[in-house]
């Protein structure tokens, strides 16, 4: 039995720790990135927290970035796509929707693949899942000779119609798996109709794969006592020997664990709506929950959709280390362009670009004695040399500069929320505002504002909240299937049969990684619904009334529902989640009234006097240790809250008090 769980979310500028040990005491820990090799990032920071890690066992959940790199970066495996012939072109051409329809100059993103990599075959499968065309051995010899002359890594097939019978793409991943090739096959991993989608989601699986596969086994060599799980975009994770032909699914592997952690302590506290801020290093990445996880399928990278349920995360390039820059107009940028771990920030010493960070170094709202609890000091001269730099090539004051660094950033992260919030028909003003994340607190009272937000809550683990949300994940599995099923032609049983035989193969494929005498298991099913006629649909879960829900949830999200006219099921969902039997969480808390509304002072507390630059003005303001705040008093702003891996600026207007270990900001 492992001592201890331990949650990694490696991010573009830090690794972050949290250690949970049996009796779910938490430490947590947080080291400078390795983008060359993240895996350097995790045994330092692991050396430094556990001196004897590799004489004992562990168990890691990693939240890992090496996938989105990959892709955004162009890095991936030298990948072939084999389709049905005539239909090579679908993944260049793709739909005719456009995010950009009057941009003259709108650029498609880098393509995965050349053209060139793009074999068609003589193969025909129906709409009804009768072959056509068999596949013959002559085509699967020249596929063969096809991939040879290209000495590719990852073959991606995808086949017309596959998602209602796999024979011929199961016969060609037989044949190329014999030769020794890494094929990865669209029906086994998303066997579901719409053709683009399900190419573009195959593709990037291929193209992912082999470098997430390679990144983990490399991990596994450093760490041959750990027992790893790598976290999912769609919550819970999954054994790391299992990720290679998941990759596509780690997209957002990291951002999930801060979504997973606040659903948690939203529900602890008693609060059902929340919205999640995660600033961090390199992005900002925020999430809706009304009481519970809303997923979608229709997640893009750089324009490529990725058609796997994921947690519903917008992510902007805006975090602590965004580059500020002056476009050609002699206007000032910030971001999305990171100056990561390295270089990083001016104030690391390195870096030659201002970027948020030092923004808010410049206006007095960082502690460079205190940064990373005093192991990494801050360069503020350095600093003040570059502002002005910057601000001389604007035509302006170096203090205007900064304070117009911090609006833009914040204008970038309000847009965000609201693309969660108001583009889904939900009243951000309605919602509490959970902030996590290195950077988040100095923005979140700001942002919170613009939104018409009244609370927001700072976790007590704030600055790696993440990574604790891995170290309370649980294992899951997870199957969908395509299936045409409408309610005015077909029986209720025959849905009901086939979400059965669903449920039964993800219970066969998770029966080795649990005992039912030491773990339970939740399983819930879902489906996709839409009234006949209608293109797109709605994931609704399979209950007594799903019928019902869908026709509310439509009604919420489009304005109106018909209850008379017929719905069809596309595609049926099963999700399998392990849950430890007596697993300690230390997301449980109660949340208490806040007592005393007239509140105390902060000079009244064990305090420091800091110079901070506001919108109107220079002011000294008391700087606090996250630990002397009072428990239930509201403490008036403004001034400034210091912590190890996180600082929080409360502005004039709010108030903060202590509740059960996190922090509660009130607007006044």
């Amino acid at each position: 039995m492992s001592q201890f769980i331990i949650g990694i979310d490696t991010g573009g500028t830090f690794t972050d720790f949290v250690i949970l040990d049996k009796k779910g005491k938490l430490k947590k820990w947080k080291v400078l990135s390795t983008p060359s090799d993240p895996s350097r990032a995790i045994i330092q920071g692991l050396e430094d927290v556990l001196k004897d890690f590799s004489k004992e066992p562990i168990k890691i959940v990693h939240g890992t970035t090496v996938g989105t790199n990959a892709f955004l970066e162009r890095k991936g495996a030298k990948t072939c796509l084999i389709t049905t012939k005539g239909f090579e072109d679908v993944l260049f051409i793709g739909r005719q929707a456009r995010p950009a329809l009057y941009d003259l100059y709108a650029q498609k993103p880098q393509d995965m693949i050349s053209r060139q990599m793009v074999l068609g075959v003589e193969e025909r499968c129906n709409a009804n899942g009768e072959i056509l065309v068999e596949l013959e051995r002559s085509e699967l010899e020249k596929c063969a000779s096809f991939l040879d002359k290209r000495s590719v890594q990852s073959i991606a097939v995808c086949f017309l119609h596959s998602y209602i019978n796999s024979e011929n793409e199961e016969k060609l991943g037989r044949f190329l798996e014999k030769r020794g090739m890494k094929v990865y096959l669209s029906s086994r991993l998303i066997p579901e109709f719409r053709e683009f989608e399900r190419m573009s989601t195959t593709v990037i699986n291929a193209y992912l794969g082999p470098v997430v596969g390679n990144y983990i086994r490399t991990l596994k060599e450093k760490l041959p006592m750990a027992s790893i799980m790598v976290q999912l975009s769609s919550g819970g994770c999954l054994p790391a020997d299992r990720v290679e032909h998941m990759a596509a699914a780690t997209i957002l592997s990291g951002p999930a664990g801060g979504v997973l952690a606040s659903l948690e302590l939203g529900k602890s506290l008693g609060i059902k709506n929340i919205l999640t801020f995660d600033m961090g290093g390199t992005s900002t990445d925020v999430s809706l929950c009304p009481g519970q996880l809303i997923y979608t399928r229709d997640y893009r990278i750089e324009g490529f959709p990725i058609n796997l349920p994921v947690i519903d995360v917008h992510t902007v390039g805006a975090g602590g280390g965004s580059v500020a820059w002056i476009d050609k107009g002699g206007l000032l940028k910030v971001g999305p362009r990171s100056a990561g771990a390295d270089p990083g920030p001016v104030c690391y010493g390195k870096g030659e670009e201002i970027t948020v960070t030092d923004a808010n170094l410049f206006l007095g709202r960082l502690r460079p004695e205190r940064f990373l609890g005093g192991r990494m000091g801050l360069e503020t001269d350095k600093v003040c040399k570059k502002m002005g730099e910057l601000a001389s090539r604007l035509g302006l004051e170096p203090v205007e500069t900064a304070m117009g660094i911090i609006r833009l950033v914040n204008l970038n992260m309000v847009q965000a929320l609201q693309k969660v919030s108001i583009e889904r028909g939900y009243d951000p003003r309605k919602f509490h505002l959970v902030s996590f994340g290195g950077a988040a607190g100095l923005h979140a009272l700001s942002v919170a504002q613009e939104l018409g937000i009244t609370r927001v809550i700072i976790p007590n683990m704030a600055g790696v909240f993440s990574a604790q949300g891995l170290a309370c994940s649980n294992l899951v599995f997870e199957a969908s299937k395509g299936l045409f099923w409408q309610s005015n032609l077909h029986d209720m049983s025959v849905l009901k049969k086939a979400i059965f035989e669903l449920e039964k193969s993800v219970n066969m494929q998770a029966r080795s990684s649990f005992t039912t005498q030491e773990q339970r298991v939740k399983t819930a099913s879902f489906v996709d619904v839409r009234y006949l006629g209608q293109s797109f649909e709605i994931m609704i879960p399979f209950e007594n009334e799903w019928q019902r829900t869908f026709h509310k949830e439509h009604k919420r999200l489009y304005g109106y529902s018909m209850p008379q006219r017929a719905i069809e099921v596309t595609a049926i969902r099963t999700r399998l989640e392990i849950l430890q039997k007596g697993k300690k969480t230390p997301l449980t808390y109660t949340l208490n009234e806040i007592s005393n509304l007239d509140g105390v002072d902060p000079v009244s507390l064990p305090h420091e006097f800091s110079d901070i630059i506001f919108e109107n003005g220079k002011k000294k303001v008391a700087v606090v240790n996250r630990d002397d705040l009072p428990y239930n008093k509201l403490v008036q702003g403004p001034f400034l809250i210091t912590d190890d891996f996180t600082t929080i600026l409360v502005q004039e207007g709010w108030a903060m008090a202590g509740c059960n270990g996190h922090l509660i900001a009130l607007r006044m």
